[in-house]
């Protein structure tokens, strides 16, 4: 058992493989924060809170003698509102006398041998295809802790769902009206991480379209701190995960606390240190443009959160892409072989006809690529990105034997097919806004903000579920396809539904993600053998919500190979190499215009989930013999890529220079180890990386080159033979013999 409770001290400890979670219920019934860390044996750790008079911090009616007793210094589990904690809340109740107070104590509790779900969202699961690794199955255990308003009725569910093996504990909050008036929900946090004591910085992930993911790691100070996304989804903006960390913490050690929240829509942390240098940390659904209307006996859950502790950034990884991997990603596929791509967009962009799209298949074909997918333009009235989306219907004058002649001349040259859609979009030259504008998002009375030249459609409606979920399960059922890239092409604007009332247009953007995710879970049932990738204009939905249904997503639109080292550098803090797709382009690149060899193309990209967005016919004979090359390469290496370890062997601060990270098996009997030179100088000192994640006392031949102990590669280095010209890279190939 993983969850502990001493009903004597009415304290809680939860258990991982390496960490320990402590909590505590007071004598008025406040759930307290008290410990999370490294496991550690003592299991009461009330005794490091010491309280005595904070003068302006007021005390509940039951201490009004005893000024030590404060929630606004008291560290919580789910903060209440409006009651005298002064810092950050988990919750903004408008209840039905007009008050926005809301108080919890502690009622009751339960404890599981199961993992919990959360209705209409996405969430970790048990592993059903585990490793043949101990430390890699499941032993899942679930508390629930009952808090409750007396006064409004207003019932706080907490959900710690604890993987032990993983090193993950999972949070989310069920908020329940059981009283007798209507009241509104203005904000509902996923978790609160207070911790009492430390000086902190913040890893958070920053960026905008086609350069996601930045990392910016930046002191915690005094005051509030806030990252999120107000634009209708998880964005190219800011990630829906922060890393918090020891100012002094590394790749390899110190203290990191990592939260990552599984949903794809508007999200908030807010990060705050107290007067009293106390630091909490709160996730959940961004509060801007949310109010959620609760009847009488309904009840509203929150988004899941997964929460982590490391001993350095390494660690903290490992677990977030191994957890991802195994407990989030549903789909079959996830672990699968991913067939290696051309996609038609770069290729050719909206100047396509059946004979170029064959042609394109055919060199593909020749170069030993195993999937031609078909990118925007395929359907009527689309040859710019000003009309047609909505009306999924075969362009008979591109395609004059429709998608299925198509698909056959494709197929029988021995490549799968995909095809791209944007089924939450529509022009207003379309068929579909003629016949529905109602079903697009816009305000009455209102001209609503064009962005591409499209509006989305208004997925919070049934009708409208109904009319997404029909037009791709369509194309699936009458279609040989093998895969979908699922884009969603603009930000979320003018935000009102004629579906619902004056009082719940504040549940908008929240309903359409649950009916979104209703969408994918429907299609992955029925078609557990199409592989979906995600895509967002490039990275703009990059989070676990999506990846519980589509196991890879499109991680830029930016094929630049230099501009992806840092876009790919960023991500893989949190999400896995198997996830990331990433494709060679062609050069010079169509976003930056730069030139870079096709070898350090494809190097950058073979750290991902393979393919091509060029066309084969355009290389040379000596490019397409390279090709052959790679392809049979990315092959061979692919299972190490996608589920060995992954590390960062240099940091942003070596950037002017060269990137170097290194992939080891779970066996560590193969490594690759790639550098990426940035910057080549001349007469330079030489690179020297150090490489990790091997035995200490085995063997190991470098690329057939020498023979080297894992203890003398970690610790003295491999150094790199000096590379020139435009952005050399090389892949060097470490194996235990």
């Amino acid at each position: 058992m993983s969850i502990f409770f001493d009903d004597e001290k009415k304290q809680f400890v939860l258990k991982t493989r390496s960490t320990c979670y402590m909590m505590g219920v007071t004598e008025l019934g406040h759930l307290l924060h008290y410990y999370y860390g490294p496991a550690i044996d003592q299991e009461d750790e009330s005794y490091l809170f010491r309280y005595y008079d904070h003068g302006f911090s007021g005390n509940p009616i039951e201490k009004r003698m005893d000024r030590t007793y404060t929630l606004d210094r008291m560290s919580q589990e789910y903060p209440s509102a409006g009651v005298g904690d002064y810092r950050i809340s988990g919750i903004a109740p408008e209840n039905g006398d007009g008050s926005r107070l809301a108080e919890f104590r502690y009622t009751s509790h339960e404890i599981m041998d199961s993992i919990y779900t959360i209705p209409g969202l996405p969430c970790a699961m048990p592993d059903d295809n585990p490793s043949e690794h101990a430390d890699n199955s499941d032993t899942i255990h679930t508390l629930v802790i009952r808090l409750s308003d007396a006064v409004t009725g207003l019932k706080a569910e907490l959900y710690y769902g604890v993987f032990e093996e993983k090193d993950i504990i999972t949070r989310s909050v069920r908020l329940i009206n059981e009283g007798n008036d209507t009241m509104y929900l203005d904000k509902a946090s996923s978790a609160c991480l207070d911790l009492p004591f430390g000086k902190w910085d913040v890893i958070h992930f920053h960026g905008r379209h086609c350069m996601e993911r930045q990392p910016e790691r930046i002191p915690v100070f005094h005051g509030v701190q806030s990252f999120g996304s107000d634009r209708g989804m998880s964005s190219h903006h800011q990630n829906p995960f922060i890393i918090l960390c020891d100012r002094d913490a590394t790749e390899d050690k110190g203290c990191c606390y990592g939260m990552m929240l599984v949903y794809s829509g508007n999200h908030k942390t807010e990060i705050e240190t107290d007067q009293f240098n106390s630091t909490r940390i709160v996730m959940g659904i961004n509060n801007e443009n949310f109010r959620w209307k609760l009847d009488p006996g309904a009840s509203f859950d929150t988004p899941q959160v997964l929460l982590t502790c490391a001993d350095g950034l390494t660690k903290l990884s490992h677990c977030y892409h191994r957890f991802i991997r195994d407990n989030i990603i549903r789909s079959k596929l996830g672990k699968a072989h991913r067939p290696i791509l051309v996609n038609s967009w770069e290729a050719s962009y909206f100047d396509f006809d059946e004979e170029s799209i064959i042609s394109l298949a055919t060199s593909a074909a020749d170069l030993g690529m195993e999937m031609l997918v078909l990118d925007d333009g395929w359907f009527t009235n689309r040859n710019d990105d000003n009309s047609g989306l909505g009306d999924w219907v075969v362009d008979r004058l591109k395609l004059p034997n429709g998608l299925d002649g198509l698909i056959e001349k494709v197929t029988s040259l021995g490549l799968k097919f995909g095809l791209w859609i944007e089924p939450e979009m529509v022009n207003e030259d379309s068929d579909l806004y003629r016949t529905h504008p109602d079903f697009a998002l816009k305000a009455p009375d209102r001209s609503p903000m064009m962005a591409r030249n499209q509006m989305v459609l208004d997925l919070s409606r049934e009708d409208v579920y109904e009319h997404v979920l029909n037009s791709v399960s369509s194309l699936l059922e009458k279609y040989d396809i093998s895969y979908i890239k699922w884009d969603f092409n603009r930000p979320i604007s003018d935000v009102y539904s004629h579906g619902l009332p004056s009082d719940r247009q504040g549940e908008v953007l929240h309903r359409y993600y649950l009916n979104l995710y209703r969408v994918y879970d429907e299609l992955t049932r029925r078609f557990p053998d199409v592989l979906f990738e995600g895509c967002a204009g490039g990275g703009g939905r990059f989070d676990a919500g999506m990846l519980q249904y589509s196991p890879q997503i499109w991680c830029s639109d930016n094929t630049d190979p230099i501009s992806r080292l840092y876009i790919q550098y960023g991500t893989s803090f949190g999400y896995p190499i198997s996830a990331t797709v990433a494709h060679v382009s062609a050069s010079p690149n169509h976003q930056t215009g730069r030139t870079t060899p096709l070898e350090t193309r494809a190097a950058v990209a073979m750290s991902g989930v393979y393919g091509y967005e060029l066309d084969p016919a355009t290389l040379s004979d000596e490019e397409k013999d390279t090709v052959k090359k790679l392809n049979k390469k990315y092959n061979e290496i692919e299972s190490i890529m996608h589920n060995g370890l992954y590390y960062r062997l240099t940091s942003l601060s070596d950037a002017d220079r060269f990137f170097a990270w290194q992939t080891v098996d779970e066996h560590k009997e193969k490594s690759i180890l790639t550098v990426v030179t940035t910057s080549p100088l001349a007469n330079a000192a030489p690179l020297n990386v150090k490489l990790k994640g091997l035995e200490k006392d085995a063997k190991y031949s470098v690329d057939d080159e020498f023979i080297c102990s894992g203890s003398a590669l970690m610790e003295s280095g491999y150094t790199i033979e000096r590379m020139t010209g435009d952005y050399p890279a090389k892949q060097i190939f470490i194996k235990k013999i």
